[in-house]
């Protein structure tokens, strides 16, 4: 779990200011996340485990939130700072960690789904080309497509933010439909 959801940042890092924005929501959503388990009360009304201590995550998690709007002051087009390897590794894993501490891995992959989207259009183009010699979209991962059909760098960021900002509403409205 952990390694994936490193590596579909890293696939998700090809524009600038794209993994740092979608990161943005998908942290802020499990801010809330991690509180909500380490609160008693709220835990138990929304029929969530509560995880003792899991309420220090918010702190963490918060922390990386606010770090990574700082550093998209400075990554969004035209970058000036790029997140790279030694970016987006640990704070994916991070984001990672804090579902598996909280037992919504299931959350993690609806929260985070524009890296989910990301990494499968990455493994159906190498799977297709591999079948049938031929691509299945103009280029890998899904953010090139976009950028190869001649698409504006700042229009396709702007879109896969607010997809990223509506899976997250839908993950954090999901907790009360169990």
């Amino acid at each position: 779990m952990i390694v994936g959801t490193s590596n579909a940042v890293n696939l998700t890092d090809g524009l600038d200011g794209l993994a740092t924005g979608c990161t943005i929501f998908a942290g802020s959503a499990f801010v809330a996340l991690t509180y909500l388990c380490g609160h008693r009360i709220m835990a138990d009304y929304l029929m969530i485990p509560h995880i003792a201590g899991s309420g220090e995550l918010t702190i963490m998690l918060g922390a990386m939130v606010g770090s990574m709007l700082g550093f998209l002051w400075f990554n969004c087009y035209p970058a000036q700072v790029f997140m790279g390897d030694a970016g987006s590794l640990p704070i994916e894993g991070l984001l990672a960690v804090a579902a598996l501490v909280i037992r919504q891995e299931v959350l993690l992959v609806v929260v985070g789904g524009v890296f989910v989207v990301e990494t499968l259009s990455v493994i159906l183009q190498v799977g297709w080309f591999r079948i049938t010699g031929r691509r299945l979209i103009r280029c890998s991962p899904l953010h090139n497509h976009f950028l190869f059909r001649g698409d504006h760098e700042l229009k396709i960021v702007t879109r896969f933010w607010i997809g990223s900002a509506l899976l997250a509403i839908v993950g954090i409205a999901s907790l009360k439909l169990h």
